[in-house]
């Protein structure tokens, strides 16, 4: 029988979001129903309640979470009622060609839940990211869900599932970075934090944190920045080369994503060093560098999809991590909210109060 259960919505463009009464189906071939047990608040939620993403309302917010599998629909063999999970958006289909090609972390045909979610008078609901999980329950394709050890925390486990893993992924999945390495990440919110501690458990000597808010690089500092960079009161690119010899970062991490911090993140980094997008432009962005820069320089200009990750190999590896005390995802969890706060924390997040906020079920 269908579930009815609580979720948050986003009925229009730019409208507060609301809490009502959603419709979640039984789970069908390849699909689960999870019980959410933590979801963090993420910009990309704010994006789908503005219109940033698409037009398809309503929306059901939330994606980044950890629950509870309750039931599997036919053909489910990888997770079985009972596991703890953490949801992605990334459930590889092992048929494209990157995942034919053996490059499954950049599957071009990620799979989703058939059914969908609506309201109780039958609107269907669009899941932010092919998740939903603002909501006590969720259905998604069983491929979206990684099990993982049940020791961890839920609302600690659930970051993985898209900005902490989009910092840390930029760092050591797309970045490379290696033992000796000297790293600069511009732009220190969650994405960004996550991309120092990556470049720490990857083994970075010099961590060069850079921002405009002092709150934030004082942070840094706690993820493993060796030196940090107000970027309103000194020369980025000058501080960066000043800080490493005179030469520029092995790897530079944009975790803002626009044309400003991309080109000091560009001529930041040392030649032949590398150069990762993380953060995400707008549609209106563009660019303009002399193209002999682009040759002489050398060297690497990457983005970073979702950090690069594979959730069936990183999630239980980076949970492992955490448990071993060498990860230490719980210094995201700015605060835990009830799912009626949801509005409130977008306030916050956009204010620069948080890392993360976590809305707990």
């Amino acid at each position: 029988m269908p579930h009815h259960v609580q979720g948050v919505i986003a009925r229009s463009q730019g409208a507060p979001v609301e809490l009502v009464t959603i419709v979640v189906p039984d789970p069908g071939p390849g699909e689960a129903l999870v019980r959410v047990l933590a979801c963090g608040v993420c910009h990309t939620d704010l994006h789908y309640r503005e219109g940033g993403i698409s037009q398809d309302y309503p929306f059901l917010l939330g994606h980044e979470a950890s629950g509870i599998v309750e039931e599997v629909g036919e053909g489910v063999t990888d997770v079985a009622p009972g596991d703890f999970v953490i949801l992605n958006w990334r459930a590889v289909c092992g048929n494209c060609r990157a995942c034919l090609r053996s490059e499954p972390q950049y599957c071009f045909n990620t799979h989703n839940a058939t059914q969908r979610m609506t309201l109780e008078d039958g609107t269907e609901l669009s899941p932010a990211l092919g998740i939903g999980a603002f909501a006590e329950k969720t259905l998604v394709h069983a491929g979206q869900c990684t099990k993982v050890d049940p020791a961890a925390s839920p609302a600690v486990a659930g970051l993985l599932g898209c900005g902490v893993m989009a910092g840390l992924g930029a760092a050591i999945n797309t970045g490379g970075v290696g033992r000796g390495d000297s790293v600069a990440v511009i732009g220190c919110g969650g994405v960004g934090a996550a991309a120092i501690a990556g470049a720490r458990l990857a083994g970075a000597t010099r961590i060069i944190a850079v921002d405009i808010d002092d709150r934030k690089l004082a942070s840094a500092r706690e993820f493993g920045a060796t030196d940090t960079i107000n970027a309103r009161e000194a020369d980025v690119v000058e501080s960066i080369q000043a800080l490493t010899g005179g030469n520029g970062a092995d790897v530079v991490i944009d975790a803002v994503g626009t044309p400003e911090t991309w080109k000091q993140a560009f001529y930041a980094r040392d030649l032949a060093g590398t150069v990762v997008l993380v953060g995400v432009p707008t549609p209106d962005m563009t660019i303009e560098l002399p193209l002999l820069d682009v040759f002489g320089r050398g060297g690497s200009l990457k983005s970073s999809w979702y950090g690069d990750c594979l959730p069936s190999r990183d999630f239980p590896m980076l949970i492992d991590l955490y448990l071993q005390g060498r990860l230490p995802l719980e210094r995201f969890v700015s605060e835990e909210i009830a799912l009626d706060s949801v509005e409130d924390a977008f306030t916050k997040m956009h204010d620069g109060d948080v890392l993360r906020s976590v809305v707990i079920l």
